[in-house]
């Protein structure tokens, strides 16, 4: 199953299921409005989702239009939380350097970790708006894993 977010006019979008290929895409607004809703009831929302999912596969599904990446917003433009684990070290001591600030000897072993609100992703086709490209603009790709709710101190 691929969800998707796209663009209309809200600051959360509107979830649609997205074909195998990419080629189509159907709203489901009796499902859930957006990512962030079918999240919060997942056990319960995400076997009609899979059903959508299937019957788009089969051609078997009313409203399903062309989907176009250039509509995509972020797939949760305002996700409530994240925690980012700086696992690549040199790419820390790149950033630092370019900043002038020296890396600390214990970030080599002991792990980065950092968490922080998400109140305006960007589309994934989007510029990154950024004052001047001088401050010397850094890049990087990240990985995701969406869970459930998670007790505090879980090892």
């Amino acid at each position: 199953m691929k969800l998707a977010t796209l663009r209309n006019g809200t600051r959360d979008g509107q979830l649609v299921v997205v074909s195998r290929d990419l080629a189509r895409a159907v709203p489901v607004p009796a499902i859930a409005p957006t990512l962030q809703a079918a999240l919060d009831d997942w056990a319960r929302l995400a076997p009609p989702l899979q059903e959508v999912s299937d019957r788009l596969g089969r051609g078997d599904v009313q409203g399903a239009a062309p989907f176009d990446q250039r509509q995509a917003l972020a797939p949760l433009p305002r996700a409530h939380h994240w925690v980012d684990g700086s696992a690549y070290v040199n790419h820390v001591e790149l950033v630092r350097k370019a900043r002038k600030a020296d890396m600390p000897p214990s970030f080599w072993t002991d792990p980065l970790v950092y968490q922080g609100g998400s109140d305006d992703f960007i589309a994934p086709t989007a510029d990154v708006p950024v004052p001047s490209e001088d401050y010397g603009i850094d890049l990087e790709g990240e990985v995701a894993v969406i869970t459930d709710d998670v007790p505090m101190l879980t090892g």
